[in-house]
């Protein structure tokens, strides 16, 4: 079997059952094969010790604690996206550190309302991003709310041209942050009032307009690829 990491939450020896699938029916895996498992907390050299239809149980070799975490608290604000593109955000924002991403409906956006499958899915996507970018904590992804129940931060970025600031002019690394980006025909005019009032300064990404999905990669990006982080 290839290395592979799969997901394992509290590590307890049995591999949850989509994991397992994916390791016995794809990568063919066989007793006294090696792996990585890991959860929020800790990462582990993995024997399998049994398999089975949808089954794989495996036993702790050796455990470890990978300094992959951002170290604050990043929460991504996206608005929300029709067909694929949040799947797209939501991968992107895990493999950057992102801690939570919480939908936005906003007066632009073109989906109004999300269904459970379609979250499911995203989670999912989180799920394999993790384990693609070799992180431990796996981004909360939650079911949109309305922009104005968002609520109070302590310290927020706002995606928004024309804005005059700059992230690196801004930003506090060693606070947690919250980064809020709009729908493609960008926040309304009380929209950005409101997430002012709520602790948001307006950011510049550059003097060309960017894609909602593309604004959320670039602001990520600059808190924590560019922070080297």
């Amino acid at each position: 079997m290839r290395p592979h990491r799969a997901y394992s939450p509290g590590l307890t020896g049995t591999l949850p059952p989509r994991e397992a699938r994916h390791l016995v029916e794809v990568l063919r895996a066989r007793v006294g094969d090696r792996f990585t498992v890991f959860d929020e907390h800790r990462e582990a050299l993995a024997e399998v010790v049994e398999v089975g239809p949808g089954l794989l149980r495996y036993r702790v070799l050796e455990e470890r604690v990978p300094e992959r975490e951002v170290g604050v608290e990043v929460v991504l604000y996206p608005a929300l996206l029709k067909g694929d593109k949040m799947a797209e955000v939501v991968r992107m924002a895990t493999e950057l550190g992102a801690t939570r991403i919480q939908p936005l409906i906003a007066l632009h956006s073109v989906a109004k309302e999300m269904g459970e499958a379609k979250l499911e899915r995203l989670r999912r996507v989180a799920v394999e991003a993790a384990k693609q970018s070799g992180r431990l904590r796996v981004p909360e992804v939650l079911p949109p709310i309305p922009l104005r129940a968002l609520p109070r931060v302590e310290q927020g970025l706002l995606a928004h041209p024309g804005a005059g600031a700059r992230v690196r002019e801004v930003l506090d690394p060693d606070r947690p942050v919250a980064l809020a980006v709009g729908p493609e025909g960008g926040f309304s005019g009380e929209e950005v009032e409101l997430l002012v009032e709520r602790g948001f300064t307006p950011v510049s990404l550059g003097r060309r307009i960017l894609r909602s999905e593309t604004a959320s990669l670039a602001l990520l990006a600059l808190v924590t690829a560019g922070e080297g982080r």
